[in-house]
C-alpha cells in the first residue's frame, strides 16, 4: 500500500525531471534554440545553389566516366573505389575533429557558416534529422565544387588517349568526391532510427557506410573521439594510435588554446 501511495505523490517530481532533462539536452537546450535560429535566408539560399551545381557536375562527370569505361581497367578502378573511400573517412575525421575541437560560432563567416552546426548537433543530435536534403548536404556540395569543376575541365579539354590512360585515377577521385558528398546524409541517417529504406539499413549493418552505433561512441561527452563518419572505417585504428589527441597536445602546447572549449561553452548555456 505505501507503494501505491507514493507513486502519485512522485508522480510530479518525475515529470519535473523530465523537463529538466529536455532543457538540458535536445530541442529545448537554451544553446540548441539560439544555434538553430542563426541559420539565415542567405545561408539557405548558398545551400540551394550548391547542391543544384554540385548535382547537376556529378550527373554531366558520371556520363563521360561511363563512355571512357573498359573492362581491362576494372581492377585498378576496384583498388581506386576502396582507396576513395577509405580517404573520404579520414578527411571526414579530420573536418569533423577540426570543427568540433576548434574554433567559435563568432568567427567570421565560418562561424555561423560552418561551425555553428557542429555546435547544434553536440547539444541536440536529433536536429540533423529534422534537415531536410537542402540542409544536410549544402555544405558538403559547396566543398566538392572544385574537384568536380576540375574533372569536368579535364573531360573537354583532354585528348581521349590522355583521359583513358587517367580512367582509373579520375575513377578513384570521383569515388571520393561521391563518398565526400554524402558524408553528411551518410551521417544523418546513423541517427535515424525510424523509416529508414532497407538498402541503408542493409549498408549500415554490413558496415559499407557509417552504421548506428558505431557512431553512438562519438556521442558520449566530451565527444573526443571516432570522428570518422562516411564509412568509419578508421575509427579504429585511429583511436588505437592515439592520433586525434596527439594532434590536440601538439596545437594546444603552440597555441594555448584549449580543445573543445567553444563547444563546452554552448553545451553549458541554460538560459
Amino acid at each position: 500500500m505505501a507503494g501505491a501511495e507514493d507513486g502519485p505523490g512522485q508522480q510530479p517530481e518525475l515529470e519535473d525531471d523530465e523537463a529538466a532533462f529536455c532543457r538540458r539536452w535536445g530541442a529545448q537546450h537554451a544553446g540548441a534554440r539560439e544555434l538553430a535560429a542563426l541559420y539565415s535566408p542567405g545561408k539557405r539560399f548558398q545551400e540551394w545553389c550548391c547542391v543544384v551545381l554540385c548535382f547537376s557536375l556529378i550527373a554531366h562527370n558520371v556520363v563521360h566516366l561511363l563512355l571512357l569505361t573498359r573492362w581491362e581497367q576494372t581492377p585498378l578502378v576496384m583498388l581506386g573505389v576502396v582507396a576513395g573511400a577509405l580517404l573520404a573517412d579520414f578527411l571526414s575525421g579530420l573536418v569533423h575533429w577540426g570543427a568540433d575541437t576548434w574554433g567559435s560560432v563568432e568567427l567570421p563567416i565560418v562561424g555561423k557558416a560552418f561551425i555553428r552546426p557542429f555546435r547544434e548537433h553536440h547539444i541536440d543530435p536529433t536536429a540533423i534529422t529534422r534537415h531536410d536534403f537542402i540542409e544536410t548536404n549544402g555544405d558538403n556540395c559547396l566543398l566538392m565544387l572544385l574537384p568536380l569543376l576540375n574533372m569536368a575541365y579535364k573531360f573537354h579539354t583532354q585528348s581521349p588517349e590522355v583521359l583513358e590512360q587517367l580512367y582509373a585515377w579520375e575513377c578513384f577521385v570521383f569515388c571520393l568526391i561521391i563518398f565526400s558528398t554524402f558524408t553528411n546524409q551518410i551521417h544523418k541517417w546513423s541517427h535515424t532510427y525510424f523509416g529508414l529504406p532497407r538498402w541503408v539499413i542493409f549498408l549500415q549493418d554490413w558496415h559499407v557506410i557509417l552504421p548506428r552505433k558505431h557512431h553512438r561512441i562519438h556521442h558520449v561527452s566530451p565527444h573526443e573521439t571516432y570522428f570518422c563518419i562516411t564509412t568509419g572505417w578508421l575509427n579504429y585504428p585511429l583511436e588505437k594510435m592515439g592520433f586525434w589527441r596527439r594532434l590536440e597536445d601538439i596545437i594546444q602546447a603552440l597555441t594555448g588554446e584549449k580543445p573543445r572549449a567553444d563547444d563546452m561553452k554552448w553545451a553549458q548555456k541554460i538560459k
